[in-house]
C-alpha cells in the first residue's frame, strides 16, 4: 500500500481492519492448535510418568498457545486503537481546534455583553438613586416651600475679631531644629 494512501482516513481504516482480521484469525487458529496439542499430549504417556503427569504437561504446552492467542487479540485491539487515535489526534485535530477557538470567541463576546449590561444597570441604578435622593418622597406631589431670603442689614458692621494673646506659631523648621 502506498504511504500517501495509507495516511488518509480510509487508508488507516482499511489497514487496521486487515491487521485486526489477520490477528483475530491467527488467534483462533492458535487456540484450536492448543486444544489439539493438549488432547494428544494428555493421551501420550512417557515412561516413568505418574498419574496426571501427561495432563499437567499438556496444560503447560496449551497454556503457551493460549498466551500467544491472547497477545494476538490484544494486538488486534491495538490495531483498532491506531485507527481511532489517528483519526482523533491527526485528522480531526484542526476541526476541533477551530471549534475550540470559536467557542472561546463566543464566550469572550458573551462576557463582554454581560459586563456592558452590568455597567448599564449600575449606571441606571445610580442615576435613579440620585434622583430619588434629590426629592423627598414624603413630599411627592406637594409644592416645595420657598427658601426665605436672608435679611439685609442697613448698617452692616464688620465682625470684631479678638486679638490673640498667645505668641505666633514658629516656622516648621524651627520646631525640629534640635531634634535628630
Amino acid at each position: 500500500m502506498d504511504m500517501n494512501e495509507l495516511m488518509t482516513r480510509d487508508g488507516v481504516r482499511e489497514f487496521s481492519g486487515e491487521q485486526r482480521d489477520t490477528f483475530v484469525n491467527d488467534a483462533t487458529q492458535l487456540r484450536q492448535m492448543g486444544r489439539i496439542f493438549k488432547a494428544r499430549i494428555a493421551q501420550t504417556e512417557i515412561d516413568g510418568d505418574k498419574p496426571w503427569s501427561a495432563k499437567r504437561r499438556a496444560s503447560k504446552v496449551a497454556g503457551r498457545f493460549d498466551r500467544v492467542a491472547k497477545l494476538l487479540e490484544k494486538a488486534a485491539a491495538e490495531c483498532e486503537a491506531i485507527d481511532a487515535t489517528y483519526g482523533r489526534e491527526v485528522l480531526d485535530l484542526p476541526m476541533r481546534r477551530a471549534e475550540a477557538i470559536a467557542k472561546k470567541e463566543e464566550r469572550r463576546v458573551r462576557k463582554a455583553l454581560t459586563r456592558q449590561n452590568a455597567h448599564a444597570l449600575a449606571q441606571r441604578t445610580i442615576t435613579e438613586g440620585a434622583q430619588g435622593l434629590a426629592t423627598d418622597p414624603r413630599l411627592a406631589g406637594q409644592t416645595m416651600p420657598q427658601a426665605q431670603p436672608q435679611p439685609v442689614y442697613v448698617h452692616p458692621q464688620a465682625p470684631v475679631i479678638p486679638q490673640s494673646t498667645r505668641a505666633p506659631i514658629p516656622a516648621f523648621d524651627e520646631l525640629f531644629k534640635g531634634v535628630g
